[in-house]
């Protein structure tokens, strides 16, 4: 990682970030448009978003790496997060742009119930930014180590050709 923002090495795009809780993850890149209350705002038993007013409704949040600014709502969404990660029906990983005790409490508590192991990661705006700007599906891998150091390594996979980094 460089001091002034992303590495790129072999094509990857190497993002550095700070660990919030640790554990690594991966999946297809999920950039929330708005912000998301997990209580009320998502169906706890599939990971679907049910807000009605919410502009990517019906996505499913299992297997993807969401990228938030922060949740919205409610401090019962934590239990509503962990519940879906005990299912295998929320995120991988979760990259946030402002810290989230409630999304941090979550998967905490899914951590200590239930064994999971779900990173989430703080990035800056702009690193936040690049993620959102990846063109095409994007495949996301998440470090978070337990001493506050984590990366975000990005690659695109084009459908049907197969992966490359950018």
């Amino acid at each position: 990682m460089t001091i002034n923002g992303p590495e790129t090495s072999a094509g990857a795009i190497t993002l550095p970030a700070t660990t919030l809780c640790a554990g690594a993850g991966s999946g297809t890149l999920l950039a929330l448009a708005e912000p998301l209350s997990f209580w009320g705002g998502t169906d706890r038993n599939t990971g679907e978003i049910i807000d009605t007013h919410h502009p990517q409704r019906g996505i499913l949040l299992g297997g993807t790496v969401l990228l938030m600014g922060a949740s919205r709502g409610s401090s019962s969404s934590s239990s509503v997060l962990a519940e879906q990660l005990r299912a295998g029906v929320g995120p991988s990983a979760i990259l946030l742009t402002t810290r989230d005790a409630i999304v941090c409490l979550g998967v905490l508590a899914a951590a200590e119930l239930y064994g999971s192991q779900t990173p989430v990661v703080l990035l800056t705006q702009a690193d936040a930014d690049t993620l959102g700007r990846s063109a095409g599906p994007a495949h996301v891998s998440v470090t978070a180590a337990p001493g506050g150091s984590a990366a975000v390594v990005l690659t695109l996979k084009p459908e049907g050709l197969p992966e490359r980094q950018i």
